[in-house]
């Protein structure tokens, strides 16, 4: 049975590697029979717009052409009995107009089948749902009123849409809500808080919900956040209720942190392969914790992990099975820490390892096998269909054999083509995937296109294409002119697709090709044509020029190509195009410029391109001012003739010849040697000379083998090299010199690591380098200890004490003996912790932000170490106000070198600081001193919080206000001071008013009517007032004058005062009518004629609109959602429409407060006039700008 077993899996395996050639292109063939093929369709999921028709593609190819049919549900659909479905020509996409139908009743699960003669594809199961944003569920948001410090959770709970809606909170004027570590919306919509603030106070936390496929945002109803000020409240009963407090406990203390989403010590998740992995963990505490992340079964995915959210959201993106495993994440502040594990597991859908199944081109009697190879989570089921039949309820087939992901074919006969489908499925999802097996009696073609010629550059890759078709599949092979043998072997490369490589190519590889085509129906030749051509090469470069300004330049640029190319020279100035001016002439071979110009300085290109190839070089242009008579300035010659006399041990003499100077004098001579003993083919700088001396007397080292070469430098440039001189060789000797930068210094508390810098080989002097290195403690009579250190520069001496002076010294000895005695270095062995930390430690209060601490350095022997400093750790542990306890993070100054005193600036007034003193050396710091307290006194007082003005009337208004936030002691009162403003901004006198600790408000009398009060208000402690908070307030008009202004047009004397004018006027035009119409002028209007005023002009009155008012207040804006009732949308002239920033639609808010977010297009707003005391809705355009940072 095993054996049975191994047989089939080989037989498999080998049917396998030939199933891999037998892909063919036949869209390329005309004539040939093919089974359809699916080649669009639209998604598994569909999501529709119910506002436009309803359009389900399905695609398809084969010969003859498909016919298409659908399923809904499972049953045949008739599309000819539904007027409202309409399928496209020639293919099978359906097209449901919904002008006459509803959406809904097409949310189905539709197949399309595509079928001919030769076979039947089926398409995925595609299910059709609309895209919905439903509304917000009609409810009462009660506020919330919570005490300073806890935490808060404002629920959003967005309605299910398909798909879900993208979620986030702004406020009534379309500003996002800032975010932080302290605040910050979870995964599922809702706003945490970790602990409120005071400022968190507000009554428009709004909950908005995007639904992208209808373009819809819509908006929860406003929250009212109100966090009570404890300190406040009890402030203000205290005089009632014999200086005790109202409420007994205190504000929300430091607490360490909790989770507040997920609960419990553990939970688990489980995510898709492929997907997105997100956890999050959200805590409370005070002060606002930190989040971590870690997994513990491992390490996070660098490249695939991010940290959003303040670090509250971990992310996974493209999850797979290695995924799998606990994440902890961990929140901690300064009062301790919390752990929560997620345990995850990955899921797979089903997904192929090595590609769908292939379609099958197969020959009659030949073998193959069709393999459907996927894999998931949990192990997948597959199943195999035949045109869309379950294969087991399909026509028997001898030749056929299923064996779970595999079908295998042998002995194939000709009317055996069909299309067979497999499904792989599990509790995730699906693969469906067509694939057709074709049985095809074919000779042999070639598609290469015949007689086509190659062209390639010699010394290029040449690949000559042999793409053929044939059923059985033909062997290819090639020929060259004669066709004596086939073309196989060096330099030849056959690939299985037929293609022939050339891998270098060269003259004598171009020619006429054959490529023949055999199976066992027939040959087909096809001839193709190889020309290697020579490359593009310039062979005069062009060179740097210095020109006068007004003379003519010319740049040669002289190439060599092969002469069948048709070559094309470009030229560039500074990799741009040449400048568009007559004075540049451009010729086959060079570039000449005209009366150059300071302009025309920069880098000149030359490019010259075939078809095939291109080459470029490029000089530059130096313009300079113009000199009588005119010179040409270039680089001087290389010197000549270089000679070495006087050779003596450690010396030589070395002479040379000049080059042309080029009419700018050489100014000196490098001189440069190659060490061809050490370092062949490297030329160092060696000595420079002066440009009026031909001669060098050189020191030589020893044990160098030398040649040198000479360069001359003149205003231009360095000229070329000149050619090398003779060798000399010097002998060797002991060194000259020791190393330098001799250092020692520990690494660990018991070493000493000795270090230097090594001599170069110049400075060797001889072969055999190395160093004696001695090292000795820095006491009297104490012996020197000495090794011997090759092919390095340091050397650690272990067992060291800790911390003790040592004297070094290193030499250089080679082989031919030592070198001179060296200097002696110092150094310490390794550095250790202090041991001790500073004692008599005190502080000293300077005033309330700044105290002085004092303190007795540390011995010496006791810091184990270099002293670098002192450090101090102070923190404010709580505010000395009862009602007020605030925790501080750490603070650390460091003070550098041997300190006993420094100052601690910026301490808060009327709080209690802890400190205490370290020590620290280069290796880390000492203990802490021991932990000393002391209280700030009390400071001035910051500005109350807030100043509002309420209640106006004629001549009286009420004042409120917030105690400071820092109030740095204990308050002992509150200054107002007012005075009023008139139309000039000119200030009137001070009234000023003392009012007792505990009152919030004041009510201001016998003020006057219809005018401006500026205000100020400040708090006091016993060190005094501290900063003011100002406000302004107008008090209201009288009514009554008002009155009188307003109902004088209505009076009875007025009215007929303006008919009796009226008739006067109507009696004196029919008067002026009469006599003009008798020929005479009348006095006024002689008067007229002989004195007219050319500065009397009629006034044109500006056109003025008036709104109507209205004092419906049901028809006023809900502000930052509502529209008017006739559903537009009031905005300013300077204000983009909202739908400039989406797709399209008109952009209104709907009646239940939802913004209908057809965004995408531009609509025509009408202006509507609001009444006096209305208040226009703010502009939707902050809105979008602010959605745009979201979606």
């Amino acid at each position: 049975m095993m054996e049975r077993r191994m047989d089939a899996a080989l037989l498999v395996l080998f049917l396998v590697h030939l199933a891999t050639t037998l892909e063919v292109p036949l869209d390329l063939l005309e004539g040939l029979p093919q089974p359809p093929t699916i080649t669009h369709q639209s998604p598994k999921d569909y999501i529709i717009d119910p506002r436009e028709n309803i359009v389900i593609h399905c695609e398809a190819k084969g010969k003859p052409h498909p016919s298409f049919s659908w399923t809904r549900n499972g049953t045949h659909f008739d599309i000819d009995e539904d007027p409202n479905v309409t399928m496209k020509p020639h293919t099978g996409t359906l097209v449901v107009d919904i002008s006459r139908a509803k959406a809904e009743h097409y949310e189905c699960v539709y197949q399309c089948t595509a079928r001919n003669k030769h076979g039947t594809a089926v398409s995925n199961n595609i299910v059709v749902q609309q895209s919905r944003s439903p509304l917000w569920s009609k409810e009462t948001i009660k506020p919330f009123v919570i005490q300073e410090g806890v935490s808060l959770v404002l629920p959003c709970r967005p309605p299910a849409g398909l798909p879900p809606p993208i979620i986030f909170w702004m406020d009534d004027n379309f500003q996002r809500l800032p975010q932080s570590r302290r605040v910050s919306q979870s995964l599922n919509g809702d706003l945490y808080f970790s602990s409120v603030l005071r400022e968190d106070s507000r009554n428009d936390y709004i909950c908005y919900a995007r639904f992208p496929y209808t373009q819809t945002i819509q908006q929860k109803q406003p929250i009212t956040v109100t966090v009570l000020n404890l300190d406040a409240i009890n402030d203000t009963m205290a005089a009632f209720y014999n200086d005790t407090d109202l409420f007994s406990e205190d504000p929300a203390d430091e607490r360490k942190p909790t989770f507040l989403i997920p609960s419990g010590p553990s939970s688990s998740k489980m995510v898709l392969r492929g997907q997105v992995l997100e956890m999050e963990c959200i805590a409370e505490g005070l002060p606002t914790p930190d989040i971590s992340w870690t997994k513990v079964s491992g390490d996070l995915p660098a490249k695939r992990t991010s940290f959003l959210h303040y670090q509250k959201t971990l992310q996974i993106v493209d999850a797979s099975e290695s995924d799998a495993g606990d994440y902890r994440c961990t929140s901690r502040n300064p009062l301790g820490s919390v752990h929560h594990t997620i345990h995850v597991t990955v899921k797979a859908a089903p997904y192929w390892i090595s590609g769908a199944p292939r379609n099958l081109v197969l020959a009659p009697g030949e073998s193959s096998v069709l393999t459907c190879r996927a894999s998931g989570t949990p192990k997948p089921s597959v199943s195999w269909s035949m045109n869309g039949v379950p294969i087991e309820n399909s026509p028997k087939d001898l030749s056929r054999k299923v064996e779970d992901d595999t079908i295998i074919f042998t002995d194939v006969q000709t009317g055996s083509s069909a299309v067979y489908q497999c499904n792989v499925s599990n509790d995730f999802g699906y693969l469906l995937s067509n694939a057709f097996v074709n049985v095809l009696s074919e000779p042999p073609r070639v598609l290469t296109q015949a007689n086509k010629v190659y062209q390639i550059i010699k010394n290029h890759q040449a690949l000559i294409d042999c793409a053929s078709f044939g059923s059985p599949i033909p062997k290819i092979t090639w020929f060259k002119d004669s066709r004596s043998s086939t073309l196989d072997g060096d330099p030849y490369i056959l690939h299985d697709n037929g293609t022939l490589e050339i891998h270098v190519a060269q003259a004598h590889n171009s020619g006429k090709y054959t490529c023949v085509a055999r199976n066992i129906l027939g040959i087909y030749e096809n001839h193709i044509y190889l020309e290697v051509k020579e490359p593009t090469r310039i062979l005069k470069q062009p060179e740097y020029k210095v020109v006068q300004m007004g003379r003519s330049v010319v740049f040669e640029c002289k190439v060599k190509h092969d002469p069948s190319l048709i070559p094309t020279m470009t030229w560039l100035k500074d990799d741009g195009e040449l400048p568009d001016d007559e004075r540049l002439i451009v010729d086959s071979d060079s570039l000449t410029i005209i009366d150059v110009t300071e302009s025309d300085a920069g880098v000149y290109t030359c490019i010259m391109n075939t078809t095939l190839d291109h080459d470029s070089a490029s000089a530059e242009l130096t313009v300079v001012e113009a000199t009588t008579p005119a010179v040409v300035y270039e680089r001087p010659d290389p010197p000549t003739d270089l000679e070495l006399t006087d050779h003596k041990k450690r010396s030589v003499q070395l002479t040379w010849i000049p080059g042309d100077e080029h009419n700018s004098p050489i100014q000196k001579f490098l001189i440069q040697y190659e060490d061809s003993l050490h370092h062949r083919g490297h030329w160092h700088n060696l000595t420079e000379v002066p440009g009026t001396r031909t001669t060098a007397h050189l020191k030589l080292s020893p044990y160098i083998h030398y040649t040198f070469r000479v360069l001359a430098l003149n205003a231009v440039d360095f000229s070329r090299p000149s050619f090398p001189s003779r060798m000399v060789k010097t002998e060797s000797a002991a060194p000259d010199e020791n190393p330098t930068g001799v250092q020692g210094f520990g690494t660990e508390h018991d070493n000493l690591v000795i270090s230097w810098k090594p001599l170069s080989g110049l400075q060797s002097n001889g072969p055999g380098l190395h160093y004696k290195v001695m090292w000795r403690q820095k006491v009297v009579d104490s012996d020197w200890t000495t090794v011997t250190v090759a092919n390095n520069s340091k050397f650690v001496v272990s067992g060291t004490p800790t911390f003790v002076p040592y004297e070094l010294k290193v030499q250089a000895v080679n082989d031919h003996g030592a070198g001179p005695e060296p200097a002696i270095a110092h150094g310490y062995s390794g550095e250790d912790l202090p041991v001790a930390a500073p004692e008599n430690v005190q502080a000293v209060l300077l005033n309330s932000t700044l105290a002085e601490v004092h303190w007795d350095p540390v011995p010496s022997k006791l810091i184990r170490g270099h002293l670098k400093g002192y450090k101090v750790y102070y923190w404010r542990e709580h505010s000395l106000h009862k009602h007020n306890p605030h925790l501080m993070e750490n603070q650390i100054l460091t003070f550098s070198g041997n300190h006993t005193h420094r100052m601690l600036p910026g301490l808060h007034p009327f709080s209690r600081y802890s400190f205490n003193v370290r020590v620290y050396n280069g290796k880390g710091e000492g203990p802490p001193s021991p932990t000393l307290r002391f209280d700030t006194p009390e400071g001035v007082p910051g500005a109350p919080t807030s100043l509002v003005v309420t209640n106006p009337n004629l001549d009286s208004l009420t004042l409120e206000w917030s105690p400071p936030h820092d109030r740095n002691g204990r308050i002992t009162g509150y200054t107002l001071k007012y005075q009023p403003v008139n139309n000039s901004n000119e200030l009137g006198p001070v009234e000023e008013l003392a009012l007792p600790a505990n009152e919030t408000s004041v009510t201001l009398l016998n003020l006057k009517y219809s005018t401006r009060y500026k205000f100020y208000l400040n708090a006091k402690t016993v060190r005094g007032a501290g900063l003011a908070i100002s406000q302004e307030a107008v008090t209201i008009v009288d009514e009554a004058v008002a009155s009188r202004q307003v109902d004088i047009a209505t009076q009875g004397w007025f009215i007929g005062l303006m008919c009796a004018i009226a008739l006067l006027i109507l009696i004196l035009l029919i008067i002026c009518f009469i006599q003009r119409n008798k020929g005479g002028k009348y006095p006024v209007k002689e008067k007229e004629d002989a004195h007219t005023d050319p500065e009397f002009q009629p006034m044109k009155d500006d056109d003025c609109t008036f709104g109507e008012y209205s004092d419906n207040e049901d028809h006023k804006p809900l502000k930052g959602s509502r529209t008017p009732s006739n559903g537009t949308v009031k905005r300013d002239n300077s204000d983009d429409s909202l739908v400039d920033y989406g797709e399209g639609g008109d952009g209104q808010f709907n009646e239940d407060g939802s913004f209908i977010g057809q965004y995408s297009g531009k609509s025509a707003i009408r202006e509507t006039a609001e009444g006096h005391e209305s208040s226009e809705a703010p502009s939707p355009i902050n809105a979008m700008n602010s959605l745009n940072s979201f979606v």
